[in-house]
């Protein structure tokens, strides 16, 4: 029997294992998909020796596991963030598939007006959704609780003609996620209206507060669910490219 695992804290809202569990049977293969939580990343260690022929990785390691395997691969290493290890030829590879997932789920949805972007959170996730947008060049912008830069603005600076002025926003925070539904990460939403695309990368709930009144707003609105399963299509290609 073949094993795959996802790696993260908090794992008992993963959408993962029953993804994976579902497909392996479809495919009519004898596999398991486990969820491993670890309380800190230097645990990891013992499901990169070996028993695994694939993990995903999720928060808040995507950043730190780096220096736990062998190589990256250019697209990870340019992100910043893994979320899928490979194992190829006794060593440990780093993909990121996010970027590949995000890109496919909002593709259908981008329109002319959509330049510049507005994305939640500076986490793993984000870096992948910021790698995607600018790389078909749209302006990217992000807020932040705790880090400041370039582009990078404190929640508390958000007002009407920021959001008016970015047409796409994308939450990459678990503000908003189950159990804590009545939460979201923007304390006004004055400024949206019928030419924004809200995009939250949470899938439960499949609504959540922040898409919902977006949507009151006229905005077009998309949830988290169609990016994991690209990513997670893209992750099982990888495992069974080197298998």
């Amino acid at each position: 029997m073949k094993k795959y695992g996802l790696i993260g804290k908090s794992l008992g809202h993963s959408f993962s294992r029953r993804f994976f569990e579902a497909h392996f049977k479809s495919l009519e293969i004898d596999a398991t998909y486990d969820l491993l939580e670890i309380q800190s990343i230097d645990r990891v260690i013992p499901f990169l020796k070996g028993g695994y022929q694939g993990l995903n990785v999720t928060v808040p390691y995507k950043e730190t596991i780096h220096p736990f395997l062998d190589e990256l691969s250019p697209e990870a290493l340019a992100i910043g963030a893994v979320n899928t290890v490979v194992f190829k030829e006794g060593k440990t590879i780093g993909y990121n598939t996010d970027a590949y997932g995000f890109q496919q789920a909002i593709k259908p949805f981008l329109t002319f007006e959509h330049e510049r972007a507005l994305i939640l959170g500076t986490g793993g996730s984000s870096k992948a959704v910021a790698f995607v947008l600018k790389n078909i060049g749209i302006q990217v912008n992000f807020l932040s609780r705790e880090k400041s830069g370039a582009n990078v603005y404190p929640y508390d600076s958000v007002n009407d003609a920021m959001l008016g002025a970015c047409k796409l926003i994308v939450n990459c925070t678990p503000v908003g996620m189950f159990p804590h539904v009545e939460d979201c990460p923007l304390t006004s939403l004055n400024g949206i209206g019928a030419s924004h695309l809200m995009v939250d990368l949470i899938y439960n709930p499949e609504e959540t507060l922040l898409l919902s009144e977006a949507k009151k707003r006229g905005a077009s609105t998309l949830n988290g669910l169609p990016m994991l399963k690209a990513q997670a299509l893209k992750s099982w290609e990888y495992w069974n490219q080197f298998a």
